[in-house]
């Protein structure tokens, strides 16, 4: 469907959004079904070169203790999942410039006999990395763009820019990734006109996936204080990104369940069908601090199990 940034804008500050959560939920039944994609995520490495004011991974956090899995073990966790029933694994690290182009490409390599999908979610990089990682058999690839104010962007990022990020997301997909994109609500500055624009950026790259969640702030960010993001806000994006891109992947983001675990379940019937699960080993977890939150210790086994009961109580296929 085609919206101008006027037309969301409007509907994201309807009183009533009910029609709209409906029309989205009907149309993931239609273009996706009724199963949800179970993504198991690997956090192999919290060392980020970036300044991000919101992300507790940010170069200038002191007090979060840094850790980098080794490659082999990267490897054997994903065999692990594979074991465990995912078909897909997302491996996903803060920009840590320790990790060789080559290294990644490996390790994509090695999994991929597994027969599973493989995400990867690093951050920015050359277009010939990009290409490099898809030619070792990467299948998807996430970067969420946050905003899509510039002005807005800069001042949450004061080592990049909006225009690198977007040119990133336009090189995954021109390079034939599954292309996922994202963005906050809630962040400090922005505005529904904003929120608007994230979604139709979305739409205008062809993004093939989106993760759309709540900002929460970390402690050791200079965003400690601002307030958490609206839950209902954020759902009402997701409805209105499924109308957008009606076969697109949605996930329900942790961040949702941190502020309301209720909300994680009812945005799947607001328009998602993907939710990932942490397979990090457990010792590692609670220092992959993008924002804070409390993890299961469960093994990698008993955790998928406890997902695909969750959808099911939800009356969906878990896959």
């Amino acid at each position: 469907m085609t919206y101008t940034r006027k037309q969301l804008e409007t509907f994201l500050a309807l009183e009533d959004f009910q029609e709209i959560y409906a029309q989205a939920d009907a149309l993931r039944a239609e273009t996706v079904g009724d199963i949800v994609h179970i993504r198991a995520l690997l956090e192999f490495s919290n060392h980020c070169k970036r300044l991000c004011c919101y992300c507790g991974l940010n170069a200038t956090d002191k007090n979060l203790p840094r850790f980098r899995m080794d490659p082999r073990d990267m490897i054997s966790t994903a065999q692990e999942a594979c074991q465990a029933g995912y078909k897909t694994i997302v491996l996903q690290s803060g920009e840590d410039p320790w990790y060789t182009p080559d290294m990644i490409g490996e390790v994509v390599k090695q999994i991929k006999k597994t027969g599973m999908a493989v995400t990867l979610s690093c951050g920015e990089h050359p277009e010939s990395v990009y290409q490099y990682w898809r030619d070792c058999g990467a299948d998807r690839y996430l970067l969420e763009h946050e905003t899509s104010d510039p002005k807005l962007y800069a001042t949450l990022h004061p080592d990049s820019s909006l225009e690198a990020r977007v040119a990133c997301l336009r090189s995954l997909k021109r390079i034939g990734y599954e292309t996922g994109g994202g963005f906050m609500i809630g962040l400090p500055g922005q505005t529904l006109s904003t929120i608007a624009g994230d979604l139709l950026l979305l739409q205008e790259i062809g993004c093939d996936m989106a993760g759309i969640g709540p900002f929460i702030p970390h402690p050791d960010t200079p965003l400690r204080e601002a307030t958490p993001g609206s839950t209902e806000l954020t759902k009402r994006a997701v409805a209105l990104a499924r109308l957008l891109l009606p076969r697109a992947n949605l996930p329900a983001t942790t961040a949702l369940g941190v502020l309301d675990d209720a909300q994680k379940e009812n945005v799947f019937s607001c328009g998602a069908n993907v939710i990932m699960r942490k397979v990090t080993p457990n010792n590692l977890k609670k220092l992959y601090q993008i924002y804070p939150a409390a993890f299961s210790d469960v093994d990698i086994r008993t955790g998928r199990l406890e997902t695909e009961a969750e959808i099911r109580s939800l009356n969906r296929t878990p896959v």
